[in-house]
């Protein structure tokens, strides 16, 4: 080292040299330069001197060429004689030039080479330059060699560990798939994972992980017969290991410089955790400068007990770098044999190894990055009369020679209370002399271990004291040491604090980079100084106080409230002023201080403003809890002491603890306070709808700022434990937030975690996780918090989740703050958390039966309400603190006593919950083998010096794979279906009748989704089975079948039906609620079976009476045909007769008129017109047959039976009822109920309405448009409503009708069908009456006519007439095909049309509002089938005025244009066809002449290929003689030229082409027929329709909200009053109704039988603000029609009236995103 040091003084000497020589040369340069500059500058004047002369010479010779010029014309005739003299002049003037020239060419060279001498000189000087660079970087490598001779093991060290990138704390709390195994040895570059996820874990033996390519491998050889004194020979030094194991604390040591400031921090904690020494004093790896981590100690905390000069036992609890503590420093001079560190262990912790000392396993020889390094750990006394110390002690241990590092030995010796010395002996030559010299004189205590004396402790003078160590035993020197140290503490009263370490000038402190976050905080930390801390948080948060707690409690009591809706108005009032009141408080400059710094700084800076705001929380409000956690702790074991005193005294006692209790409660102030209050000023601002005046920042940011939170890390609280309620508006807008960062379909685990309080929960999620919930300060878990738990990329495949949300609770069976018992918000807690989660935790602490037993029946009752609303979470039962978890026997027995005490509590729950279970395994799938985990004791040994427990640890990783295991078998749940479930269970327990009142927003999400889809797989199927029925009918009228079976439309059908199926597959196996949506595949596989079955079966049933209809109307149809064809005929013949007079035009049209007229009268002669039909008149004449006595009058004036308020008109009770008996006798109960009209009305209102609908379905079938009317119709349409009525008045009920009923009910259904009838008899008469359908044909005739006479050949007028038959089969087809087309266009793209029944719905009531026709809406509510449908032909024909041009007649021009394509088509084939049996296919068509009979077989033809998309057959040529046609060309041209023609009268007539379809196939009646074949059944309370859409659905009816009871008319017993009542809320009170007689509690409203038994009536308070409005607009209106007031108990709620037409729109909006979530 000294011949370096040397050459190192050799080398900066010549470098001195090196310097001047420099600074000579660069003297001589500057000279140098300066005569460059001068001779540059004359040589510059020079160059300028000669341009100046050539410049002139120039300008001269100019002038003188100018002046010859001007004389050339005066000297012409001396030109000849001065031309050798100019010559000889211009020579010697160019040879002057040429001089000046070549002169300034010299000056320029000699200038250029001036320029290159000065630039080389130049290139010499940057030569030398570059030369000294040279110099200095050899001397600088030379330099940083020196350095680096000590820096290059740690470069390698770092190497081997792979370390590169900074470490952070996300990424290493994040799952992989690296931290759900056990690493007991790895490879080098996993040294550091290890590591720290054992550290997190908590796990001590994180410093002994062996590293599996250490090991030396051997070569062995078979052949070696064995040498032991060349196999166990001496090794040399060098060949000792060729690559040194790395030293575990520089594993520690590495991750602790790549670690970020919050993992370094999270690291310490850990490591303080697990009693280890923690780095107080750390040397940069690069600079050598001494760095004090004081931000790492921020969140330590220590414990001790000690006791007082009065012997009683003081606790203690202080942050370690606040704690005053003496302090003893230990330092090492010199080599010597023992180890310090050991020997400082012996003192601390005899059974652990605080510090790392060199016999620990995994140490080596080699240690890289401890050099210099001071570790500190702490002493804590547990006032027992074993401690070691009676205080609290703080062990300094500086590794390396003291001697070496001279700031770290300074900086300990002025802060210690007793120094600690170990040499080998003392040496007053050695380097270290003075300095241990200048220890013995100081006056603090200093202790000598010489390592090469055998003496015993000795004290020199006072204070000094040696001792010797040479064979010694280690327990005796650990003795006399103690007692040293001890001694010299008690004569010393010098303190040490951690903090003020950072005073020192010569280190530099962590806390500088986070010095901004920290300033912020210790700002809003000012605004609490010198204020009460029970009075704090009213006046810093007041938005969380008093108020936020009313309105929970209100609220609570709002929805358990067994009261009319006044009460509930009134009460909901009241919330809306405290909301009012929360709005108008002023917000804190406290909270405006933290809205502000959170906004404001960068996600770094945040972080460390979050966290000093945390610790200085902490901080602050630590002394006062443990004062009153103290006398809480000591009151309470007076009381239990004192248990025979008088109740007097106990009682005064009780209340000074319950005010400990609320002192308690009020102190303790954290994050989760202020983000608390956070919540509740943005509840305010969203119920109040506007922002606060004060509010820095639009309310609507604040979620964001959670959210934000929650993703770095931090907790959210869920449920506020201190008003027991969950913020539901705030939590689902943090949510929502989540979503919009994270992505709308971030799928999470929940885990929830239950268990009795301070049973280890939170420090097991801790272990586990790295999670820090808010239990720092004394503050325990209150209410429930939640956390995210990010897993990595590589994890999220394997597990199918991106994160794990942990959901932390209060613990179970304590006392509040205040001391009440809390069982029933227990198992509130309980039920909110098993049901949130995808797994719960119970956490069981200890082997008490008796509070195992307490807390396992909340779990099971929780578990059972879960299985009875479908929801089925997993579980785990954690049984912690078990001794001897080892022993099988004893863990097989623990596994039977808990499932035998599972079993009981499950028998105890089923009792109070009605539910049928024996044992726990009825209540959920539970593994006895794998879902109970045994615990071992989390301290090792008593605290506060135990360590932790490396059986715990492996506990918590086995945990932790079993978690992960479960997550990977669960179902996939997004962040929104989280968001949903908060609501649903939060607002089922509310109602407290949770299993009642649960309403699965998941499965009604799915559910209405899978509906959605239902209804397209269902349109499908429709729209093909209609195409098919198209083709088909086409096919009877043509005659081209006889027949239709149920095969051939199956087989019409397969591709469809298989492309449904494969559509209902995949959407069952592939959409993310398919774990829910498997509940429901086979009942709706069934559906869509018996969809497919019915539309087949239906289909087949109308084409077959289509079959006989056809057969039926035979006789009319060829009597029409004969008709026609007759006057063709004759008109033919005529035509011949006046062939000569074919240009006298005028003359041809009275011969045809008169022909016509005379043809006309003959053929009709035997025929009558078919009549106008009066419906009305043959059912009133049908009805007078039936009653002979019934009065005229009513028959004219009969009432809509369909809008009657009541039947009561109608019915009259049965002699053998009894019912005026029981109507005598029944109880006139004080309470409010409805009248009785409420079953009976509803019972004859359903009746009516089926009938309406299976008489609706018997008018169709008669097909008036094909047959015509009869009046046998109406009579048979009679004798059914008749036979109806006697069968339901043969039922079981207790009155019968009177003969008005049937009539009224003929009358209604008859009225309600009369357009249709009249429209389709219309259609009827149109087509089939003879003088209506030839006159409609005489321009036609007479166009025939006319080319007859102008001499046509047969071919063109047989194709001519061809042409006019084909009209209005083209017409017919493409109005059919048009009206499918916009059917699917409209279910595509028009709003109201293109969803299923409650969307259509919505849109319904959305018109009505903004129509506020009061009939029309009384029509909805009466009649609501009748509505929609009216609703959707309004729809069609909007949408057919409005899209006419642009969309229908377009498609209608396509259509026929494919239709003229076809039938062109079809001619040329049909002539080919024809060539093809006459065995002439190669003639040419010019020559295609006709023989015999080729007309009929191509006619035949023509017709067959038309025969699926026309209704044209032979039979409609059958009476036009074509025998003479005779040439095909001649037909293709007469289609060619005349079709456009008929096209383009058809195009003329699209307008009206709705008119001339059948019913069947507009598009308005196909879509009431897909929208209406679903469920019409109204509630029986409030008439509002099921929602479900599939007709006679299995399962109770449902809607999702009700309606004001009064709006069906219902009315208070005893009173004129209308009913305000919502079905939901009154279901919930003690309140009764009358059905049938008896009367039935509202609660068990299903008891009452008939329609109540078949509806499902959840209880809550989400009624539509709709319904609301609606009643305050139309109250007037109402009651006029009612006859009723809305008066007295039936009083409108002053509430209702803010609700604006605006509002009741917006709550369709919002509720039908409730049911359409997905």
């Amino acid at each position: 080292m000294e011949g370096i040091i040397r050459e190192k003084e050799t080398m900066e000497m010549t470098m001195e040299k090196e310097r001047q020589n420099y600074e000579s040369e660069r003297e001589k340069r500057e000279e140098s330069e300066k005569m460059r500059e001068s001779d540059k500058q004359i040589c510059d004047e020079q160059i300028q001197k000669l341009k100046t002369e050539m410049e002139g010479i120039i300008r001269e010779k100019e002038m003188t060429m100018e002046k010859e010029r001007q004389n050339y014309e005066s000297e012409r005739e001396k030109r000849e004689e001065s031309e050798k003299r100019r010559e000889s002049d211009k020579q010697i003037r160019d040879e002057q030039i040429q001089g000046l020239k070549t002169e300034m060419e010299e000056i320029i060279r000699e200038k250029e080479k001036m320029e290159r001498e000065r630039q080389g000189q130049l290139d010499d000087v940057e030569k030398r330059r570059k030369e000294i660079k040279i110099r200095e970087d050899q001397q600088q490598i030379f330099k940083e060699k020196l350095e680096r001779s000590g820096r290059q093991p740690i470069k390698d060290l770092f190497h081997r560990l792979h370390l590169h990138n900074k470490l952070r704390v996300a990424d290493v709390l994040q799952i992989t798939e690296y931290s759900l195994q056990s690493h007991e040895s790895c490879a080098e570059e996993e040294l550091i994972q290890t590591f720290i996820q054992k550290l997190l874990m908590m796990d001590f033996r994180a410093r002994y992980i062996k590293t599996t390519d250490a090991q030396q491998k051997y070569n062995y050889s078979s052949e070696d017969e064995g040498d032991v004194f060349s196999a166990m020979s001496l090794s040399d030094e060098g060949t000792i290991c060729k690559f040194e194991r790395i030293h575990p604390m520089d594993v520690q040591m590495a991750a602790f410089h790549y670690a970020d400031c919050f993992l370094k921090q999270l690291m310490v904690t850990k490591l303080s955790q697990c009693q280890y020494a923690l780095p107080l004093l750390v040397p940069d790896p690069d600079t050598q400068q001494i760095e004090f981590p004081l931000w790492t100690f921020r969140q330590i905390n220590k414990s001790w007990k000690k006791r007082n000069t009065d012997n009683e036992i003081i606790s203690q609890t202080q942050p370690v770098y606040k704690a005053q503590t003496p302090m003893v420093s230990f330092f090492r001079f010199g080599s010597v044999s023992s180890s310090k560190s050991e020997l400082m262990n012996s003192l601390i912790n005899e059974k652990h190894n605080t510090f790392f000392h060199r016999d620990c396993p995994g140490s080596s020889s080699t240690r890289v990055l401890m050099n210099g390094v001071v570790e500190i750990a702490w002493f804590c006394p547990s006032g027992t009369n074993d401690d070691k110390f009676n205080h609290c002690v703080a062990f300094c241990n500086l590794h390396g020679d003291a001697g070496d590092h001279e700031k770290q030995l300074q900086i300990l010796t002025e802060m210690t209370s007793v120094n600690v010395v170990l040499l080998p002996q003392l040496d007053k030559n050695d380097k270290s002399a003075a300095i241990i010299q200048n220890l013995y004189r100081n006056s603090k205590p200093l202790i000598c271990l010489f390592t090469k004396d055998k003496s015993t402790v000795t004290e020199t003078r006072k204070g000094k004291y040696k001792i010797g160590l040479k064979d010694r035993n280690q327990s005796d020197v650990s003795e006399e040491l103690r007692r040293a140290i001890n001694e010299c503490l008690s004569e010393s009263s010098s303190t040490f604090r951690l903090e003020d370490l950072s005073k020192h000038s010569d280190i530099r402190v962590d806390e500088e980079d986070c010095r901004r976050g920290r300033e912020a905080a210790q700002q809003m930390m000012s605004l609490l100084e010198k204020k009460d801390l029970t009075e704090i948080k009213d006046s810093f948060l007041p938005h969380q106080g008093k108020l936020w707690r009313q309105w929970s409690q209100k609220n609570k009591e709002l929805h358990r409230l067994k009261a009319d809706e006044l009460d509930i108005s009134r009460r909901q009032t009241e919330l809306n002023k405290i909301r009012e009141q929360q709005h108008e408080s002023d917000i804190s400059e406290f909270m405006t201080c933290f809205i502000k710094e959170i906004n404001s700084h960068s996600e770094h800076e945040k972080m460390f403003f979050l966290k000093w705001l945390i610790i200085l929380l902490d901080d602050y409000i630590s002394s006062e809890l443990h004062d009153l956690h103290h006398k809480y702790e000591t009151l309470s074991k007076v009381l239990k002491l004192e248990e025979d005193k008088s109740e007097y005294l106990k009682a005064e006692k009780k209340v000074e603890l319950e005010r400990i209790s609320e002192d308690l409660q009020a102190v303790s102030f954290g994050l989760e306070h202020i983000m608390r209050e956070i919540g509740q000023i943005y509840e305010s601002c969203s119920s109040e709808k506007k922002n606060k005046k004060d509010l820095p920042f639009d309310s609507s940011s604040l979620p964001s700022l959670a959210a934000e939170m929650m993703i770095s890390g931090f907790p959210l609280e869920l449920m506020d434990g201190d008003a027991a309620h969950v913020p539901v508006i705030w939590i689902s807008a943090v949510i929502d937030q989540l979503i919009q960062k994270l992505g709308d379909q971030t799928r999470v685990f929940v885990l929830s975690v239950l268990g009795i309080r301070s049973s280890g929960k939170s420090t097991m999620l801790n272990a586990m996780f790295g999670l820090q919930f808010a239990v720092s300060a004394g503050r325990c878990t209150r209410g429930a918090f939640m956390q995210l738990v990010k897993v990595s990329d590589e994890m999220k495949t394997q597990m199918n989740i991106d994160y794990i949300l942990v959901v932390d609770t209060e613990g179970l069976r304590a006392l509040e703050l205040t001391g009440r018992p809390k069982n029933h918000h227990d198992n509130e807690l309980a039920t909110f958390v098993v049901g949130l989660g995808n797994m719960t935790l119970i956490n069981i602490f200890g082997e008490n039966p008796s509070e195992m037993q307490e807390i396992l029946q909340i779990v099971v009752q929780a578990f059972m309400r879960m299985k009875k609303v479908r929801l089925n979470p997993s579980c785990v039962f954690v049984h912690q603190n078990v001794s001897d978890i080892t022993a099988v026997e004893k863990n097989t027995e623990g596994r039977r006593r808990l499932q035998k005490t599972l079993d009981e509590m499950t028998k105890l729950a089923a009792k109070e919950e009605v539910c049928d279970a024996e044992c726990f395994s009825d209540v959920i799938e539970f593994d006895f083998q794998n879902d109970v985990k045994y615990f071992a004791q989390f301290w090792e040994g008593n605290p506060p010096m135990a360590t932790t427990n490396p059986k715990y640890c492996d506990n918590i990783q086995e945990l932790k794979k079993t978690i992960v295991s479960h997550a990977e078998n669960s179902s996939d749940v997004t962040l929104a279906h989280i968001k949903d479930r908060i609501k649903d269970l939060w607002k089922a327990l509310l109602n407290e009748r949770f299993v009642f009142s649960f309403r699965n927003s998941l499965e009604i999400s799915a559910y209405r989704k899978l509906e959605r889809e239902y209804s397209k797989w269902s349109w499908s199927l429709r729209s093909a089975i209609l195409e098919i029925k198209n083709k088909l009918h086409n096919q009877i009228e043509n005659e081209a079948i006889n027949e239709v079976e149920e095969t051939d439309l199956q087989r019409e059908l397969k591709k469809t039906s298989e492309e449904v199926e494969k559509s209902m597959s995949e959407f069952f196996e592939k959409d993310t609620d398919k774990d829910i949506l498997i509940q429901w595949k086979n009942s709706f596989e069934m559906k869509i079976k018996d969809v497919h079955e019915n539309i087949v079966r239906e289909t087949k049933r109308k084409l077959n009476e289509i079959l006989q209809q056809r057969d039926l109307k035979k006789k009319i149809d060829a009597q029409r045909k004969h008709q026609e064809n007759t006057l063709y005929e004759k008109s033919k013949e005529l035509a011949l007769k006046l062939k000569d007079k074919a240009k006298d035009e005028e003359t041809l049209k009275k011969e045809f008129d008169l022909f016509w007229k005379q043809w006309m009268n003959e053929i009709t002669r035997d025929t009558h017109p078919i009549k106008d039909i009066d419906i009305m008149r043959d059912v009133r004449e049908i009805l007078r047959d039936i009653y002979e006595s019934a009065p005229v009058d009513h028959l004219r004036e009969s009432r809509d039976i369909f809008s009657v308020l009541s039947y009561s008109d109608y019915v009259q009770f049965k002699k053998s009822s009894g019912m005026a008996s029981a109507l005598r006798n029944v109880y006139k109960s004080a309470k409010e109920m409805l009248g009785y009209n409420l079953s009976k009305d509803d019972e004859i209102r359903s009746f009516v309405t089926d009938v309406e609908q299976q008489t609706d379905t018997m008018i169709q079938s008669f097909n008036i448009s094909k047959m015509g009317y009869n009046k046998s119709s109406i009579q048979q349409l009679t004798g059914y409503i008749k036979k109806r009525v006697t069968e339901y008045q043969k039922g079981p009920v207790k009155y019968v009708f009177k003969n008005e009923f049937f009539m009224d009910l003929v009358l209604s259904i008859c009225k309600r069908a009369n357009k249709m009838i009249t429209d389709q008899h219309r259609l009827f008469r149109e087509a089939n009456d003879p003088f209506l359908y030839l006159e409609r044909k005489r321009g036609e005739y007479c166009r025939v006519f006319q080319k007859y006479c102008h001499g046509a050949t047969s071919a063109a007028i047989f194709g001519e007439i061809i042409c006019q038959k084909l009209k209005e089969p083209i017409e017919q087809s493409v109005s059919k095909r048009t009206a499918k087309e916009l059917t699917s266009e409209m279910r595509s793209n028009c709003e109201s049309l293109n969803g299923n029944r409650s969307d259509l719905e919505k849109h319904i009531l959305k018109t009505l509002a903004e129509e506020e026709d009061f009939i029309k809406y009384m029509d909805y509510i009466k009649n609501p089938r009748d509505h929609f449908k009216s609703f959707i032909r309004d729809e069609v024909s909007r949408y057919i005025s409005k899209k006419f041009d642009d969309s229908i007649k377009p498609k209608m021009k396509e259509n026929i244009e494919l239709l003229k394509q076809k039938i062109m088509k079809a001619a040329h084939e049909s002539t080919e066809h024809v060539q093809e049996n006459r065995g002439d296919v190669k003639v040419n068509s010019g020559d295609a002449k006709v023989n015999s009979g080729d007309v009929g077989l191509w006619l035949k033809s023509f017709t067959q290929r038309l025969s699926d998309v026309l209704i044209f057959s032979e039979k409609d040529l059958s009476g036009v003689k074509h025998d003479d046609v005779d040439d095909f060309k001649v037909l293709e041209d007469v289609f060619r030229k005349e079709l456009p023609g008929v096209i383009s009268d058809i195009r003329n007539h699209f307008n009206d082409f709705l008119w001339k379809l059948d019913y069947k196939f507009r598009p308005d009646e196909l879509l009431i027929d897909h929208f209406c074949q679903c469920c019409w059944v109204q509630c029986p309370f409030c008439g509002a329709t099921c929602t479900n859409t599939i007709e006679n659905h299995d399962g109770d009816h449902s809607v999702p909200f009700h309606r004001i009871n009064g709006l069906n008319g219902f009315y208070y017993e005893g009173t004129q009053h209308l009913c305000t009542e919502f079905c939901s809320t009154v279901v919930t009170s003690s309140k009764t109704f009358n059905s049938s007689g008896q009367w039935f509690p509202y609660k068990e409203y299903k008891k009452a039988g008939g329609v109540f038994a078949n509806w499902s009536i959840t209880p809550d308070l989400s009624d539509l603000p709709y319904w609301k409005w609606f009643v305050c607009r139309f109250q007037k209106d109402l009651e006029k029609h009612y006859c009723r007031k809305f008066e007295g108990k039936g009083k409108i709620p002053e509430f209702w009236r803010k609700c604006s037409k605006e509002d009741a729109i917006k709550s369709l909006d919002e509720s039908h995103t409730l049911r359409k979530r997905n």
